[in-house]
Parts: structure tokens; sequence; C-alpha cells
């Protein structure tokens, strides 16, 4: 059954539109159950308490002379609660509908002594722009930084009153991110922390650092800014188990597969009572699994002396799991903290038995693989990350195969009538794309790369209602039982060698003269074999923040 989808701009098409104008998602958010402090406005971050600011006034916007892609506006906050302090403004393109916050922060409590927070003693201007615009970097006092740069539409140095500095043991070290404007030598970049991950507490603050020295954008000793430290241990902010169940019931992605997929995913006790084999190194004979994977070695190290394979004697068996099980599968989930945990983010993993062969696209030409691409035990994933002010969805990130990339909740298709995404997985391949269509990975200008087709169909899985918490360890001990299987840290497929002779022959007579001698380096695929996956826990996003 086809589900009702849209693609959401909120009427936002014009580039040089006047305004940014807000987005909102296509429902209002609902009341979430009671917790502590996860959607209360505000999060403690243990001396300081801050809240996240959306209302801009704007400073500046680049003008058109400048060239599309280095529009930029630059906005001050608006309605700072009383006893709430600015910490620094606010920037994003001009042609994105307006979406991004900067946080205000207060005291906890009086401390004369040594004050979280302290006025700059003066500003440095950092740059101007014919006379109609100005960046100010507060300059702190000794022992506290700045973690914010300030814009005025005219000359006269600001007050010291507009923005509060921050003591040093509260902050951490920051980075540049995205490159918001680029004007002659001077430049803008949004800040990240430079650590980041479920144990890392640096917070963003979601203003910006900006220079008028380009190889300075990514020194992090460079940095004349910081971000905020969340000091809390108890994360404040972080949502319970029951608002988890809730975020996910409200945001869970509906999942398309293609309609030509012939690899089905499924549930991993589906997998293991269906046949699977555990394997291990010197013996010739697999041993079968039980539904929960409670015999499957535990912990360790991936060196090679277990893994997971189909069995090699029986070709029902093997083709019957290669096939999957839409029926059975279901999402399991990872909630963590992102961010210093002022946003959570709700992975969700899905599994299928069989990754299918491979599609190259040369030119004009699509060729489809026989082997090459194919693996057993894939493991794909997307994530939504949650603001835990408000509870509202504020970016997705989507898997693709070894890497992927984060789109803003601005950019994403909703199923009608509701605030759930749209995901669509890619034939064969299994990774995970916010629109229909072709995307190529390898050389686009060339047309030459790997093909991920996806498209809507009947196949789908609705993750807000079939999904599994498998894990958040930020919640008290015993909150959530992890799976046995999630412990087994071997490999959830063998190591395959490709007789793949034939097919590259084919692959390298079809390309241009001028690159076949780099043939193995224009396609992100093994070309002669590779490593069996390993699970979610193995994985670097497990513990740290997506890789794009």
């Amino acid at each position: 059954m086809f589900c009702d989808c849209f693609y959401w701009n909120n009427g936002f098409t014009e580039l040089e539109s006047s305004e940014s104008k807000p987005f909102s998602l296509p429902l209002p958010l609902p009341r979430w159950p009671q917790g502590k402090g996860f959607a209360t406005g505000r999060i403690n971050l243990g001396e300081i308490e801050v809240v996240k600011l959306t209302e801009f006034d704007r400073v500046w916007k680049c003008g058109a002379s400048r060239g599309k892609s280095s529009c930029a506006s630059f906005y001050k906050p608006v309605g700072i609660p009383e006893g709430f302090h600015c910490l620094g403004h606010y920037c994003q393109p001009s042609n994105e509908p307006l979406r991004g916050f900067v946080l205000a922060a207060r005291a906890n409590k009086p401390d004369d002594h040594a004050p979280p927070l302290k006025k700059p003693l003066n500003y440095t201007l950092v740059w101007s722009s014919d006379s109609d615009c100005y960046f100010w970097l507060p300059n702190p006092p000794i022992g506290y930084r700045a973690v914010g740069v300030i814009v005025t539409d005219g000359s006269e140095e600001p007050e010291v009153e507009e923005v509060r500095c921050v003591r040093e043991d509260l902050t951490e070290s920051c980075e540049a991110g995205e490159k918001v404007l680029g004007v002659g030598s001077f430049n803008v970049w949004s800040t990240e922390p430079c650590e980041r991950g479920i144990w890392s507490r640096g917070v963003a603050v979601g203003s910006f650092f900006c220079c008028t020295n380009d190889s300075s954008s990514n020194n992090k000793a460079s940095m004349n800014i910081a971000c905020l430290k969340n000091l809390d241990p108890s994360l404040h902010g972080m949502p319970n188990l029951d608002q988890v169940h809730a975020l996910i019931q409200h945001y869970g992605p509906m999942v398309y597969f293609h309609p030509e997929e012939t690899y089905m995913p499924s549930s991993v006790p589906w997998f293991f009572k269906n046949g699977a084999l555990l394997y291990q190194f010197g013996k010739s004979q697999g041993e079968r699994i039980n539904s929960t994977g409670s015999n499957l070695p535990v912990g360790g190290v991936n060196d090679g002396s277990f893994w997971i394979d189909l069995p090699e004697d029986d070709d029902e068996v093997r083709n019957n799991l290669k096939k999957g099980n839409l029926e059975s599968s279901e999402l399991y989930v990872h909630v963590k903290p992102a961010l210093g945990g002022i946003f959570t983010d709700i992975v969700m993993w899905i599994f299928c038995p069989f990754n299918g062969p491979a599609t190259l696209k040369i030119g004009l030409l699509t060729v489809p693989m026989n082997r090459i691409g194919e693996h057993v035990g894939d493991w794909e994933h997307f994530t939504f990350r949650i603001s835990n002010f408000n509870g509202e969805l504020s970016q997705m990130f989507f898997s693709q195969h070894s890497g992927g990339g984060w789109v803003d909740v601005s950019d994403l298709e909703f199923v009608k009538g509701s605030n759930k995404p749209v995901v669509y997985s890619s034939k064969h391949g299994h990774a995970s794309f916010p629109h229909p269509g072709m995307y190529l990975q390898g050389l686009s200008k060339l047309g030459i790369g790997v093909r991920n087709d996806v498209a809507k169909s009947k196949y789908v899985v609705d993750s807000s209602q079939r999904y599994k918490i498998i894990a958040a360890e930020y919640l008290d001990e015993g909150a959530v039982q992890e799976p046995c299987w999630l412990q087994f840290m071997r490999e959830w497929g063998p190591t395959i060698v490709y007789d793949s002779a034939a097919e590259i022959n084919k692959i390298i007579k079809l390309l241009p003269l001028i690159v076949r001698y780099s043939f193995e380096t224009l396609f992100p695929i093994e070309l002669y074999g590779e490593e069996g996956p390993t699970g979610p826990k193995e994985k670097d996003n497990w513990a740290g923040d997506e890789m794009c």
C-alpha cells in the first residue's frame, strides 16, 4: 500500500527573498510525557542554565552583487528571557528557511569570587563591510572565553552589556564547521565542538566564527571562541524512556524499499531461526544460532576467529535467507546524547541478510554486476536528531555505505498529515536517501560511478511502529536490556573474494581511455572482494558522531 507523501518547504522558493522565512513542521508538536528536564525549554549545564533562542532581528544581509553562493544573513536574537544573557549572534545562508538557534545563559547561583559569566572588557573589530556591517569579537577577562561574535550596522563599538563571556573551565574547544560566507579574505563558519559523541560534553552555542585569514579556518589552535561544556552528570535535558517511545512514535520515518528490490530486510531473530550459522576458524561445520543469539561469542575483538554465514550445503535455505523477510523486519534503536546533551540522536539500524550486486553507471550506459558488491549481512542506519529544549526534529543523517550526510529538517519529505519523514532505501545496497531518484557515487561530472536507485513501492516499513530499543547508555542501568547478538563483535558475513576478472574487463572496455588505468579509484566499492560487515556496536558512530 502506498503512503501519500509530499515535500514540505513551507512555501520558501525565492532565493533572493527579502527575508528568510521561518520553517515549521507540518504539524504542531504534541505534549510529551512527563519527565525531568526534557522539552522544558531550559537545560541545566551545571553552573549555568541555557535557553534556546530562535527569534531574531536581521542585522545585515550581504548583497546579491556578491554572488548567490556567498549570500548570508546575520541576526541578533530577540526575546531573551529575564535574567539570561546573549552569548553571540547567529548567521546562515540567505537562501534557506530560518532554522537556526543561539543559546542564552544565566548563572545557576551567585558567585562573586568567580562568576560563571562576565561582561567582556571591550571588543575587537574583526571586519567591516562598506561601512554598513561590523563584526565584533568580545575580549574576555582573564580566565574567561568568548563563545560567539556579534554584528552591528554601525561603526560604534558595542556596549559591554551586549554579551557575556564564560568562565574557561565551563567551556570546551570548538572547530570550524560549514563555511557560511566568503568575501575576499573574510570568511565565516559555523562552529561545533571538537570532540563529539556519547561521552563528549561540548555544547554548540549556535553562533559563528569569523576571521580574515582563510588558512586559519581549520586550525583549532587559532580559534578564539569556544563552545560550552555540560558539567551536569545527570544530563538533565535527555528524554526518559517514555519520552523516547513518544518521540519514535511521532517522528519514526516511513522506510521505502525499491520496487525491484530482491534482498529485503528481516529481523535478526528471523535470520537466526531460518538457518544462519556461526563459523569458527579451523572448523568446517557451522553451528546453528539461537534466535536470541545467546550462543554467540560475547565481546572481544574482531580477530577473525568467528563469523556468521549462510549454510553452504543447502541452496534452498541459502536462497531463502538471501531474500530476507519484510514481514518480520524491525528497526533497532540506539538512543544517545548529542552535542553535550542539548540534542538526542535516535539511531535506527536496519538489518538485511544479504547485500546484492552493484549496478555501475558509465556515461549513458547502465552496467549491472553479477557478483561485485555482494556480501552476507548488511547493517545500515539513519539518525534523527531531536532538540532537547522542546522535542522538535532538527535534522536527519542518511547513512550511505561507508559515508552519508546530514539533511536539515526543512529539506525532508514527510508523510502527509504527520511529522514523520520518508526514507528511501537503495536497490540491492540498502543505503538511505531523503528523496526518490538516482544517486551516483563516484565521478558525477563524468557520469561514472555506482548507481543508487531509490523509489516508492509497496515494500515499506513503518519505523514508528516496528522498532525495538536496544541501547540507551545514558539511562539508568537496566532501563534497556541489550540483546545478546548486539555483543557479537565479529563479522556478520564471511570475507568474500570475487571471481571478477570477466566483469572487470567488461568495465575497463567501457571506460574512456583517459581513465582506464585508474579505474580502481573510480568506483567506491571493492572490485576484488571484501570483508564481512561488523555489527552496530563495532561501527565508529556507535559511540562517536556520524561520519560524513
